[in-house]
Order: structure tokens, then sequence, then C-alpha cells
């Protein structure tokens, strides 16, 4: 599913009027892997909660397949970053994955479902703990296998794994890139790790300061699929990495 931002602009009013977005531009193509980066604060969730129809631009349009968004549309699915909020301490891992779909299926379905997802994040024999029950990389898990149960065309992902200690980060990079390439759904991840983005993405578009503008939007051409250690030794990661990091830290 394509999805388009065109002339997006945002702004909160008040005493004083504070822009956060200014004139974006950005279009991601049917099954892409795009990431966003940018200095701290630019408003780079912002942006995604207009992507996602959480919150309406004060001007400009979001368009998925050049039809106008106008609330959250069935097909796209958000991955928040704070997993232990976004799941049910009441709910099973099991009925948590189910409950991305218990409205279509029904609860007998619904969990029938969501096993085949459990088994595919690898916590297929955890299915009867409690979230408070698992560690935090367990716990995102259970989070992006219940996003991975409502089928996403669309998966907007606001820095899901920042959270967790940097192996099961980089456990949890592949676990998605893996399902990714078998599901093949449109992918926009906001991150604050250059090294995640250039890992992941096919594309990297860079957000300035505020009010932000996508100063540039980089491929990243490197082989799929990717490898934890060797991609990250890649000549030509190390140099995007550099490029972009010069970027995001070169003063204004």
């Amino acid at each position: 599913m394509r999805l388009q931002l065109s002339e997006i602009s945002k702004s909160y009013g008040g005493a004083v009027v504070t822009s956060a977005l200014a004139n974006i531009d950005l279009e991601v193509a049917e099954g892409e892997f795009l990431a966003v980066v940018g200095p701290s604060g630019c408003g780079k969730s912002t942006l995604l909660q207009i992507a996602a129809g959480l919150l309406p631009p004060t001007s400009g349009r979001v368009a998925l397949e050049g039809k106008a968004l106008q609330e959250p549309p069935a097909g796209l699915v958000y991955l928040f970053q704070q997993y232990s909020k976004s799941l049910f301490p009441w709910r099973t891992v099991e009925d948590n994955v189910a409950f991305a779909v218990e409205h279509q299926r029904g609860r007998a379905g619904a969990r029938a479902h969501g096993r085949r997802f459990l088994g595919m994040v690898g916590l297929a024999e955890f299915a009867g703990r409690y979230p408070w029950q698992l560690s935090g990389g367990m716990q995102q898990r259970v989070a992006i296998a219940r996003a991975l149960a409502a089928e996403p065309r669309v998966l907007l992902m606001d820095e899901p794994f920042s959270s967790v200690d940097a192996l099961t980060r980089m456990e949890l990079q592949a676990l998605v890139l893996d399902l990714w390439e078998k599901q093949r759904f449109t992918a926009v991840l906001v991150t604050h790790d250059v090294d995640e983005a250039v890992f992941l993405a096919d594309r990297v578009a860079v957000l300035s300061a505020r009010p932000s503008t996508v100063v540039k939007s980089l491929p990243t051409g490197l082989a799929r699929p990717r490898d934890k250690i060797t991609t990250r030794e890649d000549p030509k990661f190390l140099a995007l990495r550099h490029e972009l990091l010069d970027m995001l830290l070169k003063k204004p």
C-alpha cells in the first residue's frame, strides 16, 4: 500500500504559535521500508501520528493508494514505543495477540490465528503467561506479534526497540526484517538510532530541526537479506552511517 504525505505542516497554538513540521513531502512505495531520522524534538513522532491518521495536520494531505486519509484506516497498524503500556496486563500473552483480530474472528478463532504469530516471534511456549511475567524484550515480541496478527498492509513503528538492551535490540531488528521479508507490508520506522535506520531500511529520510522539513532522502543500497554482523561491516553501511551522522551532528 502506497503512503503519501503532501505538504504536511503542523503548528500548535496558544499565546505563541509553535511550528513543528513545515511543508513535508514524503512518499513510501508499496512494500518499501523507510526509516525517518532527525534531531531530538524535531517532530518525527508527530509526523508518524499524522501519517497514521491519529493526529490531524494543520495543513497538507495524507493519502493511502491516492485516497485521502481522514482517520486510522483498516490495514494500517501503529507499533508504539512503550510496549509495557500497550499490552493489557490482565490478558495472557495469547489473548493480547488475539485482541488484534477478535472483532473479526471471535475469541477462539483469534486465539488460533494469534498462535501462528507467537510462533513466528519465538514465544509459543509462553502463550499462557502474562506480560508482567516476561522480560522487556519478550514483551516487545508480544507487541510485534500482535501488530503482525492484524496482517497490516502498512506498519508504522515509533522507536519500537528503544527501551531494550543493545543485544535484544539487534535480535528484534533482525526479527522485524525477517517478518517484513515474509509479509512484504509497507514499513515506516521512526528512530534516533542511525545504525538501526541504515540496517533496516531501503531508504532513510532525514528531517531538519524544528520546524522540520525533509533535508535529504537517501537509499541505503545494501543487499538483502541483511545480516546482524556482516551488514554492519559493509563499506556501504559505514559510508552511509558516516554521511547521516555528519548531517545530524552538524550545527545549524
